[in-house]
């Protein structure tokens, strides 16, 4: 055999060179692959529970530890529809929950006294310090404070529980409206509609009057004047961002002194509803940044309300995961680092 047998033709160079190509490509495909298995497995994980070793009370969304003068708030990835916890969460929503709470707490710090101390486990007390890849980016440490056992809810405009009560009694928590109005509707200006604040099961409904043999005249006129107030100013703030907020919650508590401080969450997609306003238009369910996303799917569910919930599929997860970072993005104006 002479030299020539051992030079490689034509298309024996195009062989051996299809064969690598192939196998390169199957081994970029087979890594592609991975990853993006990996990835739909850490965005399929939710942090639904906190493991501190402190007191603890759990809620339906946060982790609440006393730990001394103050109390740390954790807030999960949990989500909660028609006051029942879902089986599975939402991921990263602990997250959102709090820097968005921050944001407002921010705005209003020079309006209305609060209980925010610290958001960065950088500035918590030692005893905290082992704990703070659990507490990064979705935890409060807040002034401790005396519940007032009201939710206070403003509404802008009549949706939920408000636009059912209005076709019955053409009122709201005892506000009489206008005839005429339609689903999703402004109101001629926001109301006040207090609830009860209940351990278990659903919050009540109430009217000024009742609230009135529950607290004290006082108090009960710096709740509603302090919840309209923050909601126009949010109100307002959102317009100008491309966001109406149709209605919200706000809780509030005393501090030793006496003096009333905003506490909980403010202005979350949990505790309001939040929709686009280039899409905007009365006389039906409206978008939403919000869990209402959540809500619209269940009641298309055989499911009555009770436990156990069904579970949440990925396409409502994850499109409520998208609902809640579009709320954050528009209302801040920022990319959250997740």
């Amino acid at each position: 055999m002479n030299d020539a047998d051992h030079r490689p033709t034509a298309s024996r160079v195009m062989r051996i060179f299809s064969a690598r190509s192939c196998h390169f490509m199957m081994a970029r495909s087979w890594n592609f692959f991975i990853v993006a298995r990996i990835l739909r497995e850490i965005m399929s994980e939710a942090f639904l529970q906190s493991d501190l070793p402190f007191p603890v009370r759990r809620g339906k969304v946060r982790d609440v530890y006393d730990i001394g003068s103050h109390l740390l708030i954790v807030a999960t990835d949990r989500i909660s529809a028609f006051d029942v916890i879902m089986p599975n969460g939402i991921p990263d929503k602990g997250k959102i929950l709090t820097a968005l709470s921050c944001f407002w707490f921010e705005m209003f710090g020079h309006r209305v006294a609060h209980h925010l101390v610290a958001s960065d486990p950088v500035y918590y007390p030692a005893e905290l310090k082992p704990y703070a890849d659990q507490l990064k980016g979705r935890s409060m440490l807040v002034h401790k404070a005396q519940v007032v056992p009201i939710e206070c809810v403003a509404r802008g405009y009549l949706a939920g529980s408000g636009w059912k009560e209005y076709q019955q009694t053409q009122s709201v928590c005892g506000n009489a409206l206008p005839a005429g109005l339609q689903q999703c509707g402004k109101l001629p200006e926001p109301i006040f509609t207090p609830a009860t604040k209940e351990e278990s099961g659903h919050d009540i409904n109430i009217t000024y009057d009742q609230l009135l043999t529950r607290v004290s005249p006082s108090l009960a006129a710096l709740l509603r004047q302090r919840t309209l107030t923050l909601y126009s100013l949010a109100a307002d703030y959102a317009a100008s961002h491309g966001v109406i907020i149709a209605d919200t919650k706000f809780e509030f508590g005393h501090m030793p002194d006496g003096s009333l401080i905003l506490i909980d969450e403010v202005l979350t997609p949990d505790s309001s509803r939040f929709w686009p306003a280039d899409t905007y238009q009365p006389g039906h369910d409206q978008e939403s940044f919000d869990k209402q996303y959540v809500r619209n799917w269940l009641e298309s569910q055989p499911w009555n309300k009770t436990p156990p919930a069904p579970t949440l599929p990925d396409e409502v997860v994850q499109g409520t995961r998208q609902r809640y970072l579009q709320a954050y993005q528009r209302l801040t104006g920022r990319e959250l680092n997740l």
